[in-house]
């Protein structure tokens, strides 16, 4: 056998030796919890809510002789994931379903739109984050559930950027907000399904809980080890690099320095008409940052972006070169810090979202006075206290 057959031979014996991630739509479709067994069924889903045959939740649900599916509820960007704005309620083309709109009028459940379910169903691929606002609309549902007395299933589905890398501060509860609605860490590890069973318990919503696991997932598992197929969860979240920078970048969100939408590369690119981009990128590449590089680059935004439409920005590109030691949030952090430092007449804050973004009034305060990295540091000791206390609601190994 040549050197080359053998190694075919090899990758297609771990290929057939790895588990199968199934996620958890494939595990209700194949067993049907009892407590939706001839039930009116309402379902929170979105583009994301697919199968490994990229076969979507509503159809897989619409198809179970179990259930009746009798109404759709869609979060940020709409069901179809292609919203920038918020979304009114309307009428489901193809299945002539209502979709309830939880980004218009109210991001929670009403009672008026539950009325007639017997049982809420949840399946929107998350990302690991505090600051993405499928867990806010996953705790809302939690609490209008429990509010009209009616279960709700979350099917789970990975954390795309593993369970075991955690990051930033917890949450303090007087800075709740869509962005961020209990006290959780910034990136936690934990799927959606683990969140709920913390949300539940820890702030006594007392939801009638069942959460239908993913299948075959380990906790140090990336998304392009599971084999399940890639689905932009929103508009600008276009490929699993966005997701590993993004628990960072989306801190630019906070600042008048484009976190790159608008461009090829959101969230995988920052920048600013007015940016030094080239002392920039040099002082962050001096600073050795584990897993990360940094390119000066331009690049244009449509007429349409929010900030700096139909301009070309001098800007900064994120190469992740290690996702294992590369630590998003803090690379982003220090710099926002140092471009602050270098643009003190350009820099602006966005208003109040830093506070949102962070969690906390103390961010802003560390940047502006110098003490950023003892910050980090403290948020170490936020990091090592979640870890414990998130033990109890795990799933996975």
């Amino acid at each position: 056998m040549t050197r080359t057959a053998a190694l075919l031979v090899a990758a297609t014996l771990a290929c057939a030796s790895a588990p199968a991630v199934r996620p958890g739509v494939e595990v209700f479709a194949e067993h049907p919890p009892a407590r939706v067994l001839g039930k009116r069924v309402g379902l929170i889903t979105n583009q994301s809510g697919i199968d490994r045959q990229r076969r979507s939740t509503i159809d897989l649900l619409r198809g179970m002789r179990e259930l009746t599916l009798v109404a759709l509820y869609s979060p940020e960007h709409g069901i179809r994931g292609v919203a920038e704005t918020r979304v009114a309620s309307t009428v489901d083309e193809k299945t002539g379903l209502p979709i309830h709109s939880l980004y218009g009028d109210t991001d929670k459940p009403t009672p008026q739109m539950l009325e007639g379910i017997d049982v809420l169903v949840y399946d929107i691929q998350d990302l690991g984050v505090r600051q993405y606002t499928f867990e806010s609309t996953l705790a809302l549902a939690m609490q209008a559930a429990a509010e009209k007395g009616i279960p709700i299933v979350v099917l789970d589905r990975p954390n795309p950027v593993t369970g075991t890398i955690l990051e930033g501060n917890i949450l303090e509860p007087a800075y709740q907000s869509f962005v961020g609605i209990y006290p959780v860490l910034s990136r936690h590890g934990m799927t959606l399904g683990e969140l709920a069973k913390m949300y539940n318990a820890e702030q006594r919503i007392g939801a009638d809980l069942t959460v239908v696991p993913v299948d075959g997932w380990r906790r140090d598992m990336w998304w392009d080890e599971t084999g399940l197929p890639w689905v932009n969860p929103s508009p600008n979240i276009r490929r699993l690099e966005a997701a590993i920078d993004y628990p960072g970048t989306v801190f630019f969100e906070a600042t008048n320095v484009s976190e790159g939408r608008g461009t090829d590369l959101p969230f995988e690119q920052i920048g600013a008409p007015w940016l030094r981009n080239s002392e920039v990128v040099a002082a962050m590449n001096a600073m050795n940052l584990p897993g990360i590089r940094f390119e000066a680059v331009e690049f244009p935004t449509t007429e349409t972006t929010r900030k700096y439409p139909g301009q070309v920005l001098k800007g900064v590109r994120f190469t992740v070169t290690d996702r294992a030691s590369y630590r998003p949030l803090a690379t982003s952090l220090l710099m926002i810090d140092l471009i602050r430092r270098l643009h003190p007449d350009q820099f602006q804050w966005a208003g109040a979202t830093v506070e949102r973004h962070g969690g906390s009034a103390r961010l802003r305060q560390a940047i502006e006075a110098g003490t950023l990295p003892e910050l980090l540091r403290e948020w170490e000791r936020d990091q090592a206290t979640f870890r414990n206390k998130r033990a109890a609601y795990l799933i996975y190994r």
